[in-house]
């Protein structure tokens, strides 16, 4: 029933192989090496910091990540190699013939120390209030060393202002220490390239085009570059001041919704293992902190699912009933604020085809501050709505003009994971130890279609799940509803669907293969874009697309450190939490469906619908109801 016709290596993992000058009949051959005069076989090619970590050694490191490729700028993780004059960046090294390392020798353990003196000789600032105090790899390497002093001066004059323009990500120059992570997690790993290394020798640093700001620039706010920053010199525009001053005021109503994705891995702030999900100890928490309700953000992911499926069919009706030739197809999500202005940046002639529904965080603001106002009788000018989200991109679209459809600013405040644990600690709670509760009505009821939004492939397999159903009247035949080849971390993938014994009003899809790509993070997204500028994707009519490596699992506003295992465990703790639940499909939501009986009349795509949980910049087709 289900076809999966191709699957592309993700573009931000092409740097991470290392060229092996071997012969070809030598591929997969192993070598003998010596590492601490221990004799041990690795594949040839591989570096000996791969190595190292494969056999238990341990090699300090600042500017490797698993994430991106080598640069081996930072040298903390010098080594010796006999033979070799100067000590050699392990990670850097592919090793290609029999070779002897140590990795702790006198000469290695100075070099390190003082490489370490360096970099600290040039960081600015006072550690006890960075944002990175208690996580900051410098500081650590320092501690790990025996840095006690300041060999080499420190200094002490403040050369940079904080760059505060942007709504999502800030920049403390003082702070760097050239490792360009950041750099290459926007070029490589994202294909965005805000950011570069300028200058030469001692005026090296790391900017923007023409030194301008953040808000200036073609920044998409997704943070990665926060989650891959070593120091302080990356961090994201806390509003936690600002809420806690709603909270402390009596005539505020303050409501906090929470993604998915923040749940299953704000225990890692906690001390406790990737991967494990504290939906019910975080309500509990929540609560105890001060804020009135705590409501649940799968409840509007299903709504997006009703909104973003309808249009999906609409405009296929459009296409292949009406033969409409203003209709734009295939559909590309809008869930990822990340996305969405990546495509504003790179690809504003592709705009039509971007859906028009908002992202449930957005949906939820607008329902917060009309329906929930009305049936509660409160002012929505008194209402603090608060989203807990994995993306510091989410800080942004909450401030976008056009978001205040309810008359209001829908959302008040992006909260990211980061930061709700800090707010958690603040107020003297240990998470893992809090009772759990459940969230409140009317929006506490989700699906767990709206709950595997966090993983890549999550909209789209949700969207199957109900657009399958509502076509042929009949449950996707997929074992307990697990769509595979939707899930799973290759850069793209490409499927589809065959629908049989249609529904008569859905009758002109009958024998339709409904075919449907889904791609994370914006390097891959470009690909994705140019395969559609190509005519590539003419035949396909659906397209999830999330800015993030991983998807929101592995947002800008997660807990650091960030690894494809740790993305991975993420992942399979939503899934399990799917697994777990009654409801598994969004047009079964019961809250859902009474939103449309009392509030939203005209159902899916109606009036109604478009003026709250639709926005306004994306032109609308004759096909919208």
């Amino acid at each position: 029933m289900l076809k999966q016709t191709e699957s592309r290596a993700p573009v931000s993992q092409k740097s991470h192989k290392i060229d092996k000058p071997v012969d070809p009949n030598s591929i997969g051959a192993t070598i003998t090496i010596e590492l601490n005069e221990k004799k041990i076989a690795v594949p040839l090619g591989t570096t000996i910091l791969e190595a190292c970590k494969a056999n238990q050694v341990r090699v300090p490191t600042l500017c490797h990540h698993e994430d991106l490729c080598i640069a081996g700028v930072c040298r903390v993780c010098v080594v010796e190699v006999e033979g070799m004059k100067s000590l050699q960046a392990a990670c850097a090294f592919p090793i290609t013939s029999q070779i002897k390392i140590k990795t702790s020798t006198e000469n290695v353990r100075k070099a390190r120390r003082h490489i370490i003196d360096l970099l600290l000789s040039e960081h600015h600032g006072e550690c006890y209030t960075c944002v990175r105090n208690r996580n900051c790899e410098l500081r650590a390497l320092a501690s790990e060393y025996g840095v006690d002093g300041f060999t080499f001066g420190h200094r002490e004059k403040k050369m940079h202002e904080i760059d505060k323009s942007s709504y999502s990500v800030l920049r403390d120059m003082d702070k760097c220490i050239l490792c360009r992570r950041c750099v290459r997690t926007c070029i490589d790993l994202q294909e965005v390239g805000v950011l570069e290394a300028i200058d030469r020798g001692g005026k090296t640093h790391i900017g923007t085009f023409m030194g301008k700001p953040l808000s200036e620039v073609i920044c998409i706010n997704c943070g990665q570059c926060i989650n891959r920053c070593p120091t302080g010199a990356l961090f994201t525009n806390d509003p936690s001041d600002d809420i806690w001053r709603a909270i402390d005021d009596p005539t505020k109503h303050v409501v906090i919704q929470t993604a998915p994705s923040p749940r299953a891995a704000i225990g890692e702030e906690f001390g406790m293992p990737a991967g494990t999900s504290m939906t019910g100890e975080l309500n509990t928490a929540l609560r105890r902190i001060g804020f009135d309700k705590v409501f649940d953000t799968d409840f509007s992911a299903d709504l997006t699912i009703m909104e973003e499926g309808t249009e999906l069919l609409l405009r296929l009706k459009a296409a292949l009933v009406d033969k409409d030739p203003n209709v734009k197809l295939p559909q590309f999500t809008s869930c990822s604020p990340g996305w969405v202005k990546f495509i504003e940046h790179f690809y504003p002639e592709s705009l039509d085809y971007l859906s028009t529904a908002k992202s449930p965080q957005q949906m939820f603001g607008a329902l917060m501050k009309t329906y929930y106002a009305q049936e509660y009788n409160l002012d929505p000018k008194d209402i603090v709505t608060v989203a807990v989200m994995p993306c510091s991109a989410k800080k942004f679209e909450c401030n976008r003009p056009e978001m205040v459809d309810s008359g209001y600013k829908d959302v008040d405040y992006g909260l990211t994971t980061r930061e709700l644990a800090k707010m958690i600690k603040e107020a003297g709670i240990f998470l893992p130890e809090m009772p759990k509760s459940e969230f409140n009505d009317p929006f506490g009821e989700a699906s767990g279609a709206g709950l595997i939004f966090g993983a890549t492939g999550g909209v789209m397999e949700a969207a199957l799940r109900t657009a399958y159903e509502l076509i042929t009247g009949r449950e996707v035949p997929f074992e307990n509803l697990r769509i595979e080849a939707c899930r799973g971390f290759e850069g793209i993938k490409q499927a589809s669907v065959k629908l049989e014994g249609c529904v008569p009003a859905w009758s002109f899809l009958e024998g339709v293969d409904l075919k449907f790509v889904v791609a994370h993070g914006t390097a891959n997204a470009r690909t994705v874009m140019e395969l559609f500028k190509q005519g590539e994707l003419n035949d396909v009519h659906f397209v999830e697309i999330m800015g993030c490596p991983g998807g929101c699992i592995g947002g800008g506003g997660q807990p650091i450190p960030t690894s494809p295992e740790i993305r991975k465990k993420r992942a399979e703790a939503i899934y399990a939490e799917d697994e777990s639940m009654t409801i598994r499909k969004s047009h079964e939501n019961p809250h859902v469906k009474l939103i449309y009986e009392k509030f939203l009349t005209d159902g899916p795509c109606g009036h109604k619908s478009h003026e709250l949980l639709h926005t306004k910049y994306v032109k609308r087709g004759s096909f919208i109801v």
